[in-house]
């Protein structure tokens, strides 16, 4: 599995999808820039959760609130004093952990009963007392030398606005979008003439000062989230989590194209809920790694809106026409990070095939790789190849069809290397269908059309070419 990460790294570094940050200087820890087919991904994905939660739904508003608010929102909301990780620092060489981390690690490894401590002692590894007892006797997993008592640390970035640099000034980074939502529910239940139950949805960046980010785009200090606040009338909050966890699932499946084996939910333990959460579920995923948190469902009963009617001094409370009575909405919240869902996608749609499969001229005997994207992923839809390069007229009218697609179509035109060579860069990075014109084309006005996945080949008339692909495509 570890080889099959590796496979996919190089790819996406070769092909341009993702590179580090600032790398000319030599990289900035915990951020990422997305390249031209990288972009084109994360906007699909971001269409795609977007049509399904919106545009398809009668119950479901967006919103696109500021990345700096108010900094009273994130006292409302408990973030300066609960959004921190557990963090510990070595003695010797001054690396920092997650120290909840290493006691997974610890107690994964079987390292823990070679400490002395049994599985009861460390029932709870998130406990900060017990992981102080513990890493007392541990080692720093870097150079051995002795850990430090781990403290909480606050994930969120502060900054200042204003001319002045001063305590009065001080500003955050939203660390999460769901706090704009609940800051504009008021404005958007006074504006849009919505009723319960009805969702307020968000796309949008977000910021957490991780101290160990990690396994490459999963886990980073800016990255972007797809949030989803549904607000319900208290004593249907169970019904309705029951229903978004199953909603959310068949999304991955359906409508994202992951295969379902790898896929499962675990629900949290109620010493690991959240202290606004009622129920929490994860989505997770099999990376290769192992299983993750994709995205998760949580049940945050009436907590932030009470809050923020507590700490504003607005009254946030629901009117229901049907029994005149005025309440706190509950919350149901599926909340998933978008670079996370892009490696999901990735490492679903990735396949190697040893050998090649590819029909060429040449004698190609390295592994093929193909990306098996789903039609409404794939960051390029339809390529355009000419035969020959160096023939004029062969190119004149493939890029002709080139103009004509790419209205309508994210289209590539590429011309260089032989046809089957051509063929095997575009399944690297997924292009579903790839025209190609021939010397045919220019007496029978037809091209051929290969299917990425089956590599049947057809010839189709240039002016049926335009519908066929829609309907292939379904639009």
């Amino acid at each position: 599995m570890e080889d099959t990460a590796a496979k996919i790294l190089s790819l996406i570094k070769r092909r341009g999808l993702v590179f580090p940050s600032s790398e000319i200087y030599g990289g900035f820890g915990g951020f990422f820039d997305f390249g031209p087919l990288g972009t084109e991904l994360k906007n699909n994905i971001k269409k795609t959760w977007w049509r399904a939660l919106v545009q398809k739904r009668d119950d479901i508003v967006g919103l696109d609130s500021s990345i700096i608010m108010s900094p009273r929102i994130w006292e409302a909301s408990g973030h300066t004093t609960e959004f921190s990780d557990p963090l510990s620092e070595c003695k010797a060489c001054h690396k920092r952990f997650r120290a909840d981390h290493l006691m997974e690690k610890l107690r994964d490894s079987g390292e823990l009963k070679k400490l002395g401590f049994t599985d009861e002692e460390v029932k709870d590894t998130a406990d900060i007392n017990q992981m102080a007892k513990v890493l007392a006797s541990a080692k720093c997993p870097d150079c051995g030398g002795e850990l430090a008592a781990p403290r909480k640390f606050n994930l969120m970035f502060r900054t200042f606005v204003g001319p002045v640099e001063d305590s009065a000034s001080v500003a955050y980074l939203r660390p999460e979008t769901a706090q704009g939502i609940f800051a504009s529910y008021k404005n958007i239940l006074d504006t849009q003439r919505v009723k319960l139950p009805f969702g307020i949805a968000q796309i949008g960046k977000a910021f957490r000062n991780e101290i160990t980010p990690g396994n490459f785009i999963f886990r980073s200090r800016e990255f972007e989230q797809m949030e989803l606040e549904y607000f319900i009338k208290p004593g249907e909050d169970d019904k309705a989590f029951e229903y978004w966890t199953k909603e959310r699932m068949r999304w991955y499946v359906e409508d994202l194209g992951l295969k379902e084996e790898n896929l499962r939910f675990r629900p949290h333990r109620p010493d690991e809920l959240a202290h606004y959460a009622k129920a929490c579920v994860d989505v997770e995923y099999k990376f290769p790694w192992g299983w993750a948190e994709i995205e998760g469902i949580a049940n945050r009963r009436d907590f932030d809106l009470g809050r923020h009617e507590k700490f504003s001094g607005t009254d946030l409370k629901y009117f229901d026409e049907t029994d005149k009575s005025s309440y706190i909405p509950f919350v149901i919240e599926p909340s998933c990070g978008v670079e996370r869902l892009f490696f999901a996608v990735l490492c679903d749609s990735f396949e190697e095939i040893q050998g090649g499969r590819t029909q060429t001229t040449e004698a190609v005997k390295e592994a093929e790789t193909i990306l098996r994207f789903t039609k409404n992923l794939a960051p390029v839809k339809v390529a355009v190849l000419p035969l020959l390069k160096n023939k004029p007229e062969l190119v004149a009218k493939a890029k002709e069809i080139h103009e004509t697609l790419k209205k309508l179509f994210m289209c590539r035109y590429d011309e260089t290397g032989s046809i089957g060579r051509r063929y095997r860069r575009l399944d690297e990075v997924g292009v579903p269908y790839a025209v190609t014109v021939d010397f045919d084309t220019l007496q029978n006005n037809d091209v051929t059309l290969r299917d990425r996945d089956t590599m049947q080949q057809e010839r189709v008339k240039i002016a049926e070419l335009v519908g066929l692909l829609k309907e292939k495509f379904g639009c």
